[in-house]
């Protein structure tokens, strides 16, 4: 942390620093001393909390410790965890998935029994293995194994010592629970349990609480006991989930609970690492308020998570790190807030549902031709809870749980049918729900703005084989977060007859090789101008960015649909406009024009997905889809040199990011003119 982010410090952040600089050192004393208690085996429970039965096998348990007494106990928790719980997750309701979903039920064995084979699906990195036994610290990318240390010595962005911690922590959050337990539930093959509680087993005895990477972030430790809480329920009755590791895992969800609750990334990450966080203690204080410490867990949870949505979410809906891949954990997020809040008929405010549709209108409009949601800012892979495997945009889960939960058919019209996901979170009700609907799209506008978030979205209809056109406009608010957010001002992206030409690069990775972040999330590989061979903003690490340009837009009266959005590099004194006008919901005129003094370069880009491009006749440049063709010329009174770059080394030039660590040859073109200003280039 930097001299002055910490004299700008507040009281409340310097109390809540010192706090947990204090749990830090704590932690480190154990861990010197090797205090037992880091490896839990006993949960300790509110009596205020129980129901009369379970007093009186907790009293037998702790007194006398007998068989009996412990089972009664194991009973009873399950069952109250059931009625709270978000649907009755048994093989009834997931045979209704494979009826909605015909490939579900195969895609769930295979993936589990991949994970009994000891291979385990990580991010845009298919199925990987981290040894036998699994080594839980491990990144076989790099063949580095990150130090069983205390937590807080640990730096998960020190690549040359851990490797990419975010192909580690994705393995720790285990997900591949989900696999185990719905064939679990499907086949009721014992073998998936005898799996589940094995490397389960392994993972609490080579990671004691406050040890290793694997607690080294409290957004980590959250995600883990989400997937806990569905564990319990997917094995409840297993012959394997045994009375002592029932009790045992519901001492370490109390422990990571605790964790969490100390290290809450109020400051350090206040964005989706705090939804989580906060999601994950509403979860357990929800399903198992019989823990010590449960009602505080659900309420600091549903207090955090009703401030963070008028903090994180702009009035426009556009969730405020101008990431989509980000806007969907956010509406995941909130989505399950508010089903556990009705189910457990807990208070929601009206702040909750009212961002909720703000956020999935935005996605709504985003929503390209084909039903896939675009690329904008960064895109790590991860998901909340995968019930199922999906590719990188595909959104129709969280539209079709929207549009079960909210009864909206315009989000039933952009999910196509019914998810998976929906009845796992709802229950089979959701399925009456759902024939209800009539599927609707929006109303026809061929322009829509949202001021706040800084995006324009241009588009000739709602059918499968229309255009359209996305321009990121700003502005780059003070109050937004940047660490997801990319050099991209004033870019654009667009899909012509349904098909999709012109593309946000992705992301490819975050920590694991510095020059390949800085290239995909930098103005040369987007739809942008790149001004005297400097991109609008120098990265400033791998989450941050150095002084960015400012920005303005305003819609155009005229006969045709237009937007006109400028920034201003102070640094370079001059400002650059750029205007897109739509001509009869047929194509595109993009008008950039830079005013100021001296002699400059301009490079307009624009990055392809992976297409056939060709130069045809009269300086046109043709790419070829599966059923259209988009063609692109630039017109100026300066000269311009136009060149296609596809798969470049050195310099890194055109390549496109599908999913995190996934990188695929696509074509950029460029035009480029030195001249001196004002220069003004049409295309």
């Amino acid at each position: 942390m930097n001299l002055q982010r910490i004299f700008n410090m507040g009281p409340a952040e310097w109390l809540f620093r010192g706090r947990q600089e204090a749990c830090k050192a704590l932690g480190l004393l154990s861990a010197a001393v090797a205090v037992p208690s880091r490896k839990p085996r006993r949960c300790t429970f509110d009596r205020r909390a129980c129901a009369p039965q379970l007093l009186a096998a907790i009293a037998r348990q702790e007194n006398y410790g007998d068989h009996v007494s412990a089972a009664l106990l194991k009973q009873g928790l399950s069952d109250h965890m059931g009625e709270r719980f978000f649907s009755p997750v048994n093989r009834q309701l997931l045979q209704a998935c494979a009826r909605v979903d015909d490939r579900y039920a195969e895609q769930v064995v295979a993936d589990a029994d991949a994970v009994c084979r000891g291979e385990f699906d990580i991010l845009g990195y298919g199925k990987m293995s981290f040894g036998n036994p699994v080594n839980w610290q491990l990144d076989p990318l790099s063949g580095r194994e990150s130090a069983s240390i205390h937590w807080s010595r640990i730096d998960p962005l020190a690549v040359d010592r851990v490797g990419d911690s975010k192909v580690v922590w994705e393995l720790n959050r285990h997900q591949w629970l989900l696999d185990l337990g719905q064939a679990y539930q499907l086949s009721g093959d014992e073998r998936y349990a005898q799996c589940f509680v094995a490397l389960l087993s392994q993972w609490m005895e080579r990671n004691p609480v406050g040890v290793g990477i694997n607690w080294s972030s409290a957004l980590e430790a959250a995600m883990r006991l989400i997937t806990w809480c569905w564990a319990l329920r997917l094995f409840r009755d297993s012959p394997s989930l045994t009375t002592d590791f029932f009790l045992t895992m519901l001492a370490w969800i109390q422990s990571h609970a605790q964790f969490v609750m100390r290290n809450l990334s109020r400051y350090f990450s206040p964005n989706t690492h705090l939804t989580v966080e906060a999601l994950a203690l509403f979860y357990a204080g929800t399903l198992l308020p019989e823990l010590r410490g449960a009602a505080r867990w659900q309420k600091l949870g549903s207090q955090i998570l009703c401030e963070e949505i008028e903090k994180q979410v702009l009035a426009d809906g556009v969730y405020f790190e101008q990431s989509t891949r980000y806007q969907y954990y956010t509406v995941e997020i909130y989505l399950h807030f508010l089903i556990l809040s009705q189910r457990n008929k807990l208070p929601v405010a009206p702040a909750i549902r009212q961002g909720l549709v703000k956020m999935l209108e935005f996605l709504l409009h985003l929503r390209r031709p084909d039903g896939s949601l675009p690329q904008i800012g960064d895109a790590d892979g991860g998901w909340l809870l995968p019930i199922v495997r999906r590719g990188p945009g595909d959104y129709q889960s969280v539209f079709s749980t929207a549009a079960a939960v909210f009864g909206d058919r315009r989000f039933a019209w952009a999910a196509g049918k019914l998810a998976v996901e929906t009845l796992c979170l709802l229950g089979l009700t959701a399925e009456k729900k759902w024939q209800a609907l009539r599927p609707k799209p929006p109303l026809p506008a061929p322009l829509h703005h949202f001021p706040h978030g800084g995006y324009v979205v241009m588009r000739s209809g709602w059918q499968r084989d229309d255009h359209q056109l996305i321009f990121d406009t700003g502005p780059r608010q003070a109050q937004t977060s940047s660490g997801h957010d990319h050099a991209d001002l004033l870019s654009i992206q667009c899909s012509a007859y349904g098909e999709n030409y012109l593309v946000d690069p992705g992301t490819y990775c975050y920590t694991a090789d510095c020059r390949w972040r800085d290239y995909f999330r930098s103005s040369l590989a987007h739809s942008a101008v790149v001004i005297d061979d400097r991109g609008q903003a120098e990265p400033d690490g791998p989450f941050s960015w150095c002084e960015r340009p400012q920005s303005r837009g305003h819609r155009l009266a005229s006969a045709v649909d237009t937007y006109s959005a400028e920034s201003d590099y102070q640094s370079q004194g001059l400002s650059h406009c750029r205007r897109v006008l739509f001509v009869g919901g047929e194509y595109w005129l993009v008008v950039d024009e830079l005013t100021g003094t001296g002699r400059h370069s301009a490079e307009i880009c624009f990055q392809f997905a992976p297409l056939p491009m060709q130069f045809v006749d009269d300086g046109w440049l043709c790419a070829s889809g599966e059923h259209s063709r988009l063609f692109v010329k630039a017109f100026s009174s300066c000269s311009l040199t136009g060149n296609v770059f596809t798969g470049e080394l050195t310099p890194a030039r055109g390549w496109l990011s599908p999913n995190y660590g996934q990188r695929v040859a696509a074509p950029s073109l460029s035009f480029s003119a030195r001249s001196s200003l004002p220069m003004r280039i049409v295309t």
